[in-house]
């Protein structure tokens, strides 16, 4: 009987301590898989989360329940032991408080932080530097106002000049807009997602001094300055279209520069009264005395500076032009340029462009 008593009671002892263990479990495991949910579903504001070099597992659990992106720093570390994770890797993050530890986990094991993330941005020719400005805060995430406050920063803008063999004083003329105005070379670019406004520019920069490299011997031995054939490239760039134009054009140019004649070329009074080029110029903004203004008396050779970022079919017609007897041009709406040797000549092809409907509006 006491033996048959003694067993009756282990074995309910037993039942007991399974029931216990399967409470705990089921405890355990309730608070394990409540852990790993977001901390706040609803806040989805990512912050920096920076993973020193060196740290281990344990490190980073505890950082991540400092800053508030983990329910549990323990229970991270039970879940990373359990799916025997061992490469999460340093740098800085962009995290959340929505995200899962799975998915923190995820973003660290593959290393996808902010110094691997890049953004991959194009941009067009023959824009102004206020579009270069937007499209670098959109992509980017800077301020406009910050990229515009460095971009006029004398100090800094005198250690471009000493870091770019291209870059003269003349960008610090007080009456250049924007002094990094065309020296940007228009092209598509893979940045850090972390680079700095800095960092933006320098790659843009240096990709317009490899550009420029190929000619360094002739624009050593040019009676025109780097300056002056970006300005004249930027010209160009809005008047013609085609490769073929462009280096007619550049010519037209230069014809008109060693004659001493002013350039009169819409698109300078365009840039200095700020007016999109769809927009129509009044008589006072044609005879305006303007530092970028051709089309009036004040300005007798090339603007005070470029006028866009131009392509680099404007830069190297600008750089080597084709040579012409013209002095003149005029393009229909089609953007076909008729070029002509005298007044005469230009007055008729303005005429015939007016008598075929051709006339730009």
């Amino acid at each position: 009987m006491k033996i048959q008593k003694i067993s009756k009671i282990l074995r309910i002892a037993v039942i007991i301590a399974i029931i216990i263990i399967m409470v705990a479990l089921a405890i355990f495991s309730a608070f394990f898989f409540r852990s790993l949910t977001p901390v706040d579903l609803e806040d989805k504001e990512n912050v920096e989360f920076v993973v020193e070099s060196g740290w281990g597992k344990g490190t980073i659990a505890d950082a991540l329940e400092e800053a508030g992106l983990i329910r549990s720093a323990f229970f991270f570390k039970v879940y990373v032991r359990l799916n025997d994770i061992d490469n999460l890797m340093a740098g800085t993050y962009s995290l959340s408080a929505s995200m899962t530890v799975d998915d923190i986990v995820n973003v660290m094991s593959r290393g996808d932080n902010l110094e691997n993330k890049t953004v991959t941005v194009t941009f067009v020719e023959g824009r102004r530097f206020p579009y270069y400005v937007s499209k670098i805060s959109e992509s980017m995430g800077f301020l406009e106002e910050d990229i515009y406050a460095l971009t006029s920063n004398t100090e800094y803008l005198e250690s471009l000049i000493s870091k770019y063999w291209f870059l003269s004083e003349e960008i610090l003329d007080p009456n250049i807009y924007y002094p990094l105005e065309g020296y940007l070379f228009p092209d598509t670019y893979e940045f850090r997602q972390s680079a700095t406004i800095e960092e933006v520019l320098d790659k843009m920069l240096t990709e317009m001094g490899d550009k420029l490299k190929v000619y360094e011997d002739e624009l050593k031995v040019s009676n025109y300055s780097i300056h002056d054939l970006l300005t004249l490239a930027s010209m160009v760039e809005l008047e013609a279209v085609t490769a073929d134009d462009r280096r007619i054009l550049a010519g037209v140019f230069y014809n008109r520069l060693n004659s001493g004649w002013t350039l009169g070329s819409d698109v300078t009074t365009y840039y200095a009264a700020k007016k999109d080029m769809t927009e129509s110029l009044t008589t006072g903004d044609l005879n305006d005395c303007n530092a970028y203004n051709t089309r009036g008396t004040c300005v007798a050779g090339l603007p005070v500076g470029p006028i866009c970022s131009p392509s680099y079919s404007s830069i190297t017609a600008s750089i080597e032009p084709e040579e012409s007897d013209y002095y003149y041009f005029v393009a229909d709406k089609t953007n076909a340029i008729y070029f002509a040797r005298t007044e005469a000549e230009h007055l008729a092809n303005i005429a015939k462009l007016r008598e075929e409907d051709l006339w730009p509006e």
